[in-house]
């Protein structure tokens, strides 16, 4: 009880500090409110006026007394040679933008998340592994609830926009590729351990050990094929659901990432970041393959004789700094993606100047406005998969029983019985022995090596989400989208 007490301690004041720095140095408003960010600034209709030749309108009197009742809308040449002007955006313009504050507080929620998971490694690693609960994964836990769409108000919220337009075919979209996901979910969970290595086969064989005496007790053992069938079913709804909400999140990133290597081309060290941004979740979905990854370095051959360079901790240990590392590059480049999307309003414009014909002054301004008001959400798409991936890995970490390689590998946790380990006796009521009843069917089913399988599992297919999703972006932004 004393290092859960120390642990409450360090989470309270980090969690306070980080609340009082908040107003003044909020991670999400750095990320949006900084001098290197522009929006670009609309024309105003006397500027159009001023470019087209036209003169102010007249007042209202003067329209009444020629017998006109109200004032026809301006009008400009589409191919009008205006200009935008690009403006800092400050802190006062982003709270007025559309899920600016969802954004913000999801965006600190996750700084302090792992702010506490960092107070509390730091703690396990100068006083030893203790017994007591470790609240750091409470933290990440709200985290990747807050991400993952079904309690969430930020996936869900974001994909609800798209639900909610009658044209446009972005609910189409968004079924389709749930139906295809749904398809890959059970295909993947059919996959031998031999070559994709998620684990969930030791990890039900774990759940279904524990769970078996218990069950065998209340006379249920017809439940157990249908615990493990529930179980895959699950993992394949979610994963559809996951693919689903993601689908929108990778067409715009390969937008961004094609946009912000057009910016950087004279920046040859940004452009190399941002390519091994783009493929991170390739190298993701490697680290699992076990060919590729675990064998190569298990046999890597030196001479026609095997060599074994790393061993399986170490590797389990590189796995999680490789995923850590990935994720902190993808956020090292979140403010290239986000100007690369607030110019799109340079592009509509000059795409404009390509037509013909005449448009309304408030038509040019509502194109232009609307890219601004939209980078909140852009934002969120960008970074909720990376906070889900990362919060996972760190609950890989912790809930698995690996180590990050600067100690010794932590063994693994035996599932508590399910039978009570403390004998019956006249004290003990039935609340209390239905709670034991709970604790043990729950820690039959939360195995270690099943909460391996099933984070491996979800931190693999956000990957594999976004990589496909990315890569059918970049072929619809370069093939179908000018046609």
């Amino acid at each position: 009880m004393a290092v859960l007490g120390v642990q409450l301690v360090v989470t309270l004041l980090t969690a306070t500090l980080m609340h009082r720095l908040a107003p003044h140095c909020s991670f999400a408003r750095w990320l949006l409110c900084d001098g290197s960010l522009f929006r670009y600034k609309h024309p105003s209709d006397e500027e159009l006026r001023a470019l087209v030749g036209k003169q102010r309108p007249r007042g209202r009197k003067e329209r009444w007394a020629n017998g006109y009742s109200e004032e026809k809308p301006l009008s400009v040449p589409r191919d009008a040679p205006f200009q935008l002007e690009t403006c800092p955006l400050t802190a006062v313009d982003a709270l007025v933008l559309r899920f600016f504050l969802e954004y913000q507080w999801f965006v600190d929620f996750a700084v302090y998340s792992g702010g506490v998971y960092l107070f509390t490694e730091a703690y396990y690693y100068v006083l030893g592994s203790a017994k007591e609960t470790n609240i750091a994964v409470f933290w990440c836990l709200l985290t990747v609830a807050f991400s993952v769409p079904v309690p969430s108000k930020v996936f869900l919220t974001v994909t609800r926009l798209y639900f909610s337009a009658e044209e446009g075919g972005e609910r189409s979209v968004c079924l389709t590729f749930a139906f295809l996901f749904l398809l890959l979910a059970m295909l993947v969970q059919v996959v031998r351990e031999e070559t994709l290595e998620l684990g969930l086969e030791p990890g039900l064989a774990s759940m279904t050990q524990n769970l078996e005496p218990l069950l065998k007790t209340q006379g249920w053992d017809w439940a157990l094929p249908l615990a493990k069938l529930a179980i895959r079913v699950g993992l394949a709804v979610m994963g559809s659901m996951l693919g689903a909400f993601l689908t929108f999140p990778g067409l715009r990133l390969a937008q961004t990432h094609r946009d912000a290597l057009t910016m950087s081309e004279d920046r040859p060290m940004l452009q190399l970041l941002l390519h091994t941004s783009f493929l991170s979740p390739l190298f993701i979905l490697w680290l699992w393959t076990k060919p590729i990854a675990r064998d190569f370095l298990h046999q890597a051959p030196f001479g026609g004789t095997p060599y074994s360079l790393l061993s399986d901790s170490v590797f389990d240990s590189l796995r999680l700094w490789v995923l850590v590392v990935l994720c902190l590059l993808r956020l090292a480049v979140t403010r290239p993606h986000l100007q690369a999307y607030l110019c799109l309003a340079k592009a509509r414009v000059e795409q404009l100047r390509r037509e013909a014909g005449r448009i309304e002054a408030r038509e040019i301004q509502r194109r232009v406005v609307r890219v601004y008001c939209y980078v909140t959400v852009v934002s969120l798409q960008y970074l909720t998969p990376l906070i889900l991936t990362l919060n996972c890995t760190l609950l890989l970490k912790t809930l698995g029983g690996y180590s990050w390689g600067l100690g010794p590998v932590p063994p693994l946790s035996p599932a508590p019985s399910s039978g009570s380990d403390s004998p019956d006796g006249p004290w003990e009521d039935e609340a209390q022995q239905t709670a034991a009843r709970i604790a043990g069917a729950l820690g039959g089913l939360l195995t270690p090596l099943f909460l391996r399988g099933v984070l491996a599992f979800l931190i693999w297919w956000t990957a594999a989400c976004q990589l496909l999703s990315s890569l059918f972006g970049l072929y619809f932004h370069q093939h179908l989208a000018g046609s």
